[in-house]
């Protein structure tokens, strides 16, 4: 087991253990550096889903800048359980935790996000069965940040803003068009 540290907010410098499950690449420290100099530190008033939480550092790290609510979508049960471990010892009423496919996934109410974090397993076609389903999660003007072992120009009508790569991890920023 490894283990992974937030870069930023107020739980800044934390660490959270990383599970050994199959596909699963906690999103490096670099990267989300770059993510949140790109969306800016502070996330007040947002909402944001990690929407194949896996590790949760991508929702830790947004509710460590402040966003008012996050969902975390995992569906893999010991990942899920690793989640739940974590987010009882952050002690935070603005996450929330669901074990389901990301397909399936149904926001509480008509909750429509600001943010979205889409990094899912590789090889499997996830981001472009997800495609049709972005307008249905996103809120107006939301950004979404995706991960692929290859670049994107866009996903569905979502074009990059900005991107970059870490190895074999290509990183995409992307608004509506």
């Amino acid at each position: 087991m490894s283990r992974i540290r937030i870069t930023g907010g107020e739980w800044r410098s934390r660490r959270i253990d990383v599970t050994d499950a199959p596909g699963l690449r906690p999103t490096p420290d670099s990267v989300r550096e770059t993510l949140f100099n790109w969306l800016g530190q502070d996330l007040s008033g947002m909402s944001c889903l990690d929407l194949f939480a896996g590790s949760g550092i991508l929702g830790f790290e947004a509710a460590s800048r402040g966003a008012d609510y996050v969902a975390m979508v995992e569906r893999s049960r010991p990942a899920f359980a690793a989640l739940q471990k974590h987010a009882a010892g952050f002690d935070c009423p603005r996450l929330e935790l669901f074990c389901c496919d990301a397909l399936k996934f149904a926001p509480s109410s008509a909750r429509r996000f600001d943010l979205l974090f889409l990094d899912p397993p590789y090889g499997q076609g996830w981001l472009d069965r997800l495609a049709p389903r972005l307008d249905d999660l996103a809120a107006p003007n939301a950004k979404l940040y995706a991960e692929a072992e290859k670049p994107l120009q866009q996903l569905g009508r979502w074009s990059v803003t900005k991107a970059g790569r870490a190895g074999q991890v290509f990183f995409h920023l992307l608004e509506q068009a």
